[in-house]
């Protein structure tokens, strides 16, 4: 017998932490396997030496991170004839069929366990549910009301070939946007506990009702009884409720990434109609422009907070007075607002010609996928070769995605936009991240990350029927000159940087101004001057080795 323990959420509250609890790893993601006699972890390359200096010897570190990597080991460990358990709402169709796929024929077999054994061990340690407030994200923040994307979510339902008669979303997220509430139950990510059932007729909201705040209740009653009424139902009443539906004749509309197995078991297969991700999925990766012109202005404020905050860093790194823990919780203060994400590399002192060369190609790869141009609909997964061409070109490369979906006050890391296999294609109105990088183990580490909304393309020609793209990159923060290697650089890319400079100078130069930063506005100056072959002005930072200023999502309420 094993037991194998995931999380579908990158970001979990604490009593969801089941991995973190039985073995001491916090990385942001891991699987778990507990058999008789062994524990294993497996994590990808940016949480290997985290999870040796956390797990003790009774855990075996994995440092393979695919399904396949895990269903072969417990080919190996589990005997034939022996049941593997998993909790089945724990875990995505997809993955559920994934680990099922590998085990397939080998007498091993899976088994739903819907009493979590690590929450049986956990016992009264257990953090509670959340008790917080779920409230109202006024339409100044979304652009629409509930009911136009209810509607807009129903009319889908109709032009669908199979005629789905409801729509069940599993993901924080979906409920999230759907009904423009947001809550705080998982750090850093303004979601709550929530499922809901969305048919041609009726809408239920299995939430707890007692954490709805009165606001948020009267906008969800205000047109009752009818089509665009929501019932408000119990969270822990969504599996009946659903098998009770499921018994008409209906067709229940599911995205098999994100639905879990729990849900997916009541619901008869002639009644199911799959798709990898559910319409309000999808519907949400394009942000309205409403979105788009809140995201750009959350941008230029955090452009305002990281330049406070490299300034600050220039001062005080050659002092001696900073370390990781003052450094968090300075930025911290400065960057609570919106939902964004930008990584910058700096380096106080002399950098190796290696370091910079290193540096150098990764900036070439965000540029290169930055000032792309594609057919619309086209797979990110076909692009991303583009920010790594630098890299290889040398032997070089690194071991995470290049990008991820942003969301409007929600997930900092948003599905299903992206550059991986199973990310859908990038179409005009989406963001994403572009964030390679490279990183050296025990010396140093580089990531350059922007974000960008994809953009309609000028082009010499026509783009006839099919429009093509590009990027816009919103972040405007600019990169460490100490680092770039120019003669590396091409004259277009050089081009880029320079346009890219002048942006930033005029959309983040007047708010230091307004907010009467004079010093920032200075840095700023001198840190977006032009780039030349002939000149190359690189500033002195102090005497500090390389650090990463990673960023992340901080919840406030303002979008």
């Amino acid at each position: 017998m094993a037991c194998l323990s995931v999380s579908q959420s990158e970001y979990i509250a604490e009593r969801d932490a089941r991995l973190a609890w039985i073995s001491g790893f916090t990385g942001s993601a891991g699987t778990g396997v507990v058999t008789t006699k062994k524990a294993a972890l497996w994590t990808d390359s940016r949480y290997w030496i985290q999870a040796e200096r956390q797990m003790d010897c009774n855990w075996e570190l994995q440092k393979i991170v695919w399904t396949d990597s895990i269903g072969e080991w417990l080919l190996q460990e589990i005997p034939a004839g022996e049941n593997i358990g998993l909790d089945p709402f724990l875990f995505s169709i997809d993955l559920w069929n994934s680990y099922a796929h590998v085990l397939q024929g080998s007498s091993r077999t899976l088994v739903p366990i819907e009493d979590n054994l690590v929450d049986l061990v956990w016992g009264s340690q257990r953090p509670p549910l959340p008790t917080s407030e779920i409230y109202l994200l006024p339409e100044t923040f979304t652009g629409s009301t509930w009911q136009e994307k209810v509607s807009g979510i129903r009319s889908q339902m109709e032009q669908h070939s199979r005629s789905p008669t409801a729509v069940l979303l599993s993901a924080l997220e979906e409920t999230a946007w759907l009904f423009n509430l947001r809550g705080d139950d998982i750090s850093y990510n303004p979601v709550f506990y929530s499922y809901a059932l969305l048919t041609t007729s009726d809408i239920s909201l299995f939430v707890d009702r007692n954490r709805l705040s009165a606001e948020a209740l009267q906008s969800l009653s205000a047109l009752c009884p009818g089509p665009l009424c929501v019932q408000v139902e119990e969270y822990d009443q969504v599996r009946a409720s659903v098998q009770a539906y499921a018994q008409g004749d209906v067709r229940v509309w599911i995205g098999t990434e994100y639905t879990t197995y729990g849900l997916y078991g009541v619901i008869p297969q002639d009644k199911l109609v799959e798709s990898s991700y559910s319409p309000v999925m999808t519907t949400k990766a394009v942000k309205n422009t409403k979105e788009q012109a809140l995201l750009k202005a959350a941008h230029v404020r955090d452009a305002v907070a990281m330049i406070q905050y490299l300034l600050w860093l220039e001062k005080n790194v050659p002092k001696g007075s900073v370390d990781e823990f003052s450094g968090a919780r300075y930025v911290d203060k400065l960057r609570r607002d919106g939902t964004t994400d930008i990584t910058r590399t700096v380096h106080w002192g002399e950098p190796t010609p290696f370091q910079k060369e290193a540096y150098t190609r990764v900036l070439m790869g965000n540029i290169d996928l930055a000032r792309l141009v594609f057919p619309s609909e086209t797979s990110g997964r076909m692009v991303e070769a583009f920010a790594r061409q630098a890299l290889w070109k040398v032997g070089l490369n690194y071991g995470h995605g290049t990008g991820h979906g942003i969301g409007n006050f929600l997930s900092v890391h948003e599905w299903p936009v992206g550059f991986q296999t199973k990310n859908v294609p990038l179409v005009k109105g989406m963001f994403t991240s572009i964030e390679p990088g490279y990183y050296q183990e025990g010396e140093f580490g580089i990531r350059i990350e922007d974000v960008a909304l994809v953009v309609e393309a000028q082009t010499k020609h026509g783009a006839g029927e099919k429009a093509y793209l590009t990027f816009e990159v919103v972040s405007l923060v600019p990169y460490d000159r100490n680092l770039i290697d120019i003669s590396f650089l091409s004259e277009d890319q050089i081009q880029y940087l320079n346009t890219y400079y002048e942006t930033i100078r005029q959309r983040v130069g007047p708010e230091l101004q307004r907010r009467q930063l004079e010093e920032e506005y200075e840095w700023l100056r001198r840190n977006t001057q032009p780039f030349s072959r002939g000149t190359l002005v690189a500033t002195s930072l102090g005497t500090l080795a390389i650090t990463s200023l990673v960023s992340t999502l901080l919840p406030d309420r303002q979008a």
